[in-house]
């Protein structure tokens, strides 16, 4: 079993370096960091973690930008995997990003997993460029140009939302040919997104859902099999990383439900905020899982 962390703010406060260090040095496999350029102080939609109605967290507006966050872990780090869960794709040029991630999989040696989202928050995606209402379109065409990008000497694309003619775009991913890309997923109401499991078999590596239980592992997992046989795809070329919301899968009783349910890599969401307190509760969790 694989085991990895989140922190969910991973900023001068909870030092990456520092961090990420303190994990590896402990035995955990992987170190993720979420995404929010902005908050719009005033917005119509609501965050999905927050149910009850009741005030944002305040983490939703005190990210730094991950790529900076996670090329301090990494080359603090030898081995530890660093990646993104998940990066808001319609927010970014895939030309600048394209670079960025190649360049971040370059100086981490092969390490960096680009999990990926449409975003939730419609004003902070249309200040930054994204079509809310089509961003799971615009974030594929985004892939699309990315992979042309990391895989040809000559890139050009030529889409709806991104147009450009030959460029040289370099450095190239030490990963062949990219680093591998993660859809996220979460139920509400007993459903899986409608589209979820399509996208990930057409043009995703793996799969990183947030799930209530095991059960609802084993169902995304079945339905990706029947997907991807249909289309012709192998599923065990589709890697699933199960990340944990808060206070899930601490314990030795919630690893071993995990691998009952042959899942082999998870990750677990970090509640400290600062560096030593992080690094304290890493001891803890390590004591426990490991």
């Amino acid at each position: 079993m694989r085991i990895g962390i989140f922190c969910i703010q991973p900023d001068a406060n909870a030092d990456p370096a520092i961090v990420a260090k303190h994990a590896e040095d402990l035995g955990f496999a992987s170190y993720w960091v979420p995404d929010h350029i902005i908050l719009p102080v005033t917005s119509t939609t609501s965050y999905p973690g927050n149910p009850g109605g009741g005030p944002d967290p305040d983490y939703l507006w005190q990210m730094p930008d991950p790529m900076i966050a996670l090329m301090r872990a990494a080359t603090a780090t030898k081995t530890i995997e660093v990646g993104t869960g998940v990066l808001l794709v319609p927010e970014r040029h895939p030309l600048h990003l394209a670079k960025e991630i190649a360049s971040l999989d370059h100086y981490s040696g092969g390490r960096f997993k680009f999990g990926i989202g449409a975003g939730w928050n419609k004003e902070e995606s249309e200040m930054l460029g994204g079509d809310f209402e089509h961003r799971w379109t615009q974030v594929r065409e985004a892939i699309e140009a990315m992979k042309v990008c990391w895989t040809e000497h000559e890139s050009e694309h030529h889409g709806k939302y991104y147009d450009f003619p030959p460029v040289l775009c370099y450095p190239k991913p030490v990963q062949k040919p990219y680093p591998p890309i993660f859809l996220g997923g979460i139920m509400f109401d007993g459903q899986w997104a409608k589209r979820v499991f399509h996208r990930i078999v057409k043009w995703g590596d793996g799969w990183c859902p947030v799930v209530a239980s095991v059960d609802q592992i084993i169902d995304g997992r079945e339905q990706i099999r029947i997907i991807a046989q249909e289309a012709g795809r192998d599923p065990a070329s589709i890697e699933i990383r199960v990340f944990g919301a808060q206070t899930q899968w601490r314990t030795q009783a919630g690893r071993d439900a995990l691998a009952e349910a042959d899942v082999t890599d998870y990750s677990i969401w970090i509640d400290a905020a600062d560096t030593d307190n992080i690094c304290r509760e890493l001891d803890g969790l390590a004591k426990e899982l490991f």
